[in-house]
């Protein structure tokens, strides 16, 4: 028996550096990811009373109060994806086969229109098309009927508008690699451009293309902040699990819980169905002849190019109305004549712990993210086994988790001894980092993937002991691309609102918390000064990953 001690005290001492980073990593994941949702999951099947029951999921069949946000979920989100594709492959096709001018501009400005908050896309149409907005006055003056945009036809629109460039810049990088023999080879059959386009162009892109498309699907049908202000009754899914579980009336956790697992259910069948419509398929090419830039006539040149400026400056009208009109004049909630710097004066005066708290939290988060991300792909890219496999699998889970729910979850996971989490600060760094790890992980083991094994492997037969050699080689070599992932991963902690919003306490209100404040309280000034600087910063953190990006290729 001694023996079998020993035997097993000496393997456990021979664990190397890289089986601790695996441990503590899974550790982290069954208590910040698996323990949370076992908890939603758990209060989901109970009543107000303590007591097992499944009256939760058939009230959510029988009443139409609950059941017809999951379809108006659905109706918004579907819509949005439509539209986003409509919009989004005409572009992408645009700017990549044909030589339209301003190239790069139309590309900064559609990554500029992604990277802002949808709500702050939304709060911008409210001051151009709401009830008193600018443009609704216009049209009535001159005599168009126009109600607002509020509804679910404004949902769908600010989606569309904020959501395409996912679909523009996933088709954009497929139409540039596809190998173009196969469309001459259709031409030489004489197939017409459309119908070359819709048999060839369209299903060798596809695996992209419903990459995209699942990304917008995902992004609209898990926000809560633009449903939430422009809404006005029309009820979505995470609106209705945030109003149950914070209510007035005392709120109802256990059917919060519920409405919970089934956005969890929905997201995880629309990502399974995606996968399974593009493995049904095979989808394969050489990729020897890339597509060349035609030439076009004057005339045509000049109107895609009109096209292609025309979506991208009407993606970037929300950050431009947020700008001007942060230096309008106010007096209380109205706009005056003359412009003034007093909307940023008073965040100053009334609001700079939330805009210290912004910062602080996203640093520490990336500072996180970015240490886990390049060790864990180190371990699913350099130690691949079944342990690693399953890791990846459980890293992906809050890729289909809405912020609504991550926030849930983790209130009533930590709501209560041993372990008291909510109320604090630590709770939305842990939030932020489990929410924004996957995106970390995957574009550190995509530079991983790129680099050669023989840079390590010279270097340990040196001498020098492996987890040395990582983080004195692999880890310089890995550092500028991910530093430029974690930028724009930093960009997406800043304006994260769902699951601040569940969060959140008076003192660890953030930027876009306090937003949200003042548009529902019609303080719009000062809430365009707060978007006005996650815009500046959103601005300034592209151009320092844009940096980073050529400094890694340069490497």
């Amino acid at each position: 028996m001694q023996a079998v001690k020993r035997s097993r005290w000496f393997s456990f001492k021979q664990w190397d550096f890289w089986s601790w980073v695996t441990l503590f990593v899974y550790l982290f994941l069954l208590a910040f990811i698996v323990y949370p949702l076992f908890s939603l999951l758990f209060n989901s099947f109970f009543n107000d009373q303590g007591m097992f029951s499944l009256a939760n999921y058939a009230n959510f069949i029988k009443l139409k109060y609950y059941y017809s946000a999951l379809w108006n979920s659905l109706k918004v989100s579907v819509l949005t994806t439509v539209f986003s594709i409509l919009i989004g492959v005409p572009l992408a096709y645009i700017t990549t086969r044909y030589n339209v001018k301003f190239k790069g501009i139309i590309q900064i400005l559609v990554i500029m229109s992604l990277l802002s908050p949808p709500f702050i896309g939304a709060y911008s149409w409210i001051l151009m098309l709401g009830n008193n907005g600018f443009l609704t006055r216009f049209l009535h003056d001159i005599g168009i009927p126009f109600s607002s945009i509020y509804g679910w036809k404004g949902i769908v629109f600010v989606f569309t508008l904020q959501f395409y460039p996912h679909i523009y810049l996933y088709v954009s990088g497929a139409l540039k690699t596809i190998d173009t023999s196969l469309e001459e080879a259709a031409e030489s059959l004489g197939r017409s451009s459309f119908h070359r386009l819709r048999t060839v162009t369209i299903p060798l892109i596809f695996p992209t293309l419903s990459a995209g498309a699942l990304m917008v699907f995902m992004a609209s049908f898990a926000d809560f902040g633009t449903p939430m202000l422009l809404g006005q009754g029309f009820k979505v899914l995470p609106i209705l699990a945030y109003e149950q579980f914070i209510s007035e009336m005392g709120g109802n956790p256990a059917m919060a819980s519920t409405l919970s697992v089934i956005l969890i259910i929905c997201s995880t069948s629309i990502l399974f169905l995606q996968r399974y419509f593009v493995s049904r398929k095979n989808y394969t090419m050489t990729g020897m002849r890339t597509p060349k830039v035609e030439i076009l006539g004057p005339l045509k040149k000049w109107l895609f190019t009109g096209f292609a400026l025309l979506v991208a400056c009407v993606s970037i009208i929300p950050q431009a109305t947020v700008i001007v009109t942060s230096f309008i004049k106010t007096k209380g909630p109205v706009f005056q004549s003359g412009f003034s710097l007093n909307s940023y004066k008073e965040i100053l005066f009334r609001v700079p712990k939330a805009i210290l708290n912004t910062y602080t939290y996203s640093l520490i988060s990336i500072v996180i993210m970015v240490v886990m991300g390049m060790l864990v792909a180190y371990v699913l890219v350099r130690r691949k086994s079944k342990l690693t496999a399953m890791l990846d699998s459980l890293i992906m889970i809050p890729y289909v988790m809405p912020g609504t729910v991550l926030g849930i979850s983790m209130i009533i996971a930590f709501n209560k001894p041993p372990v008291v989490l909510t109320g604090t600060w630590v709770i939305l760094v842990i939030a932020y980092v489990v929410r924004k790890l996957p995106y970390t992980i995957r574009s550190s083991t995509a530079i991983l993937y790129q680099l050669d094994r023989s840079v390590e492997e010279a270097s340990i037969s040196l001498g020098v002991p492996p987890m040395k050699t990582f983080f004195k080689t692999t880890g310089r070599l890995m550092a500028p691309g991910v530093l430029s992932g974690a930028i724009l991963s930093w960009v997406t902690t800043i304006n994260e609102l769902s699951s601040t919003i569940v969060l959140y306490y008076g003192a660890t209100a953030t930027i876009t918390v306090t937003i949200y404040s003042e548009v529902f309280t019609a303080n719009y000034g000062t809430g365009a000064a707060l978007a006005s600087i996650l815009s500046l910063t959103t601005l300034i953190s592209l151009i320092i990953a844009n940096k980073l990006s050529k400094k890694g290729l340069q490497l």
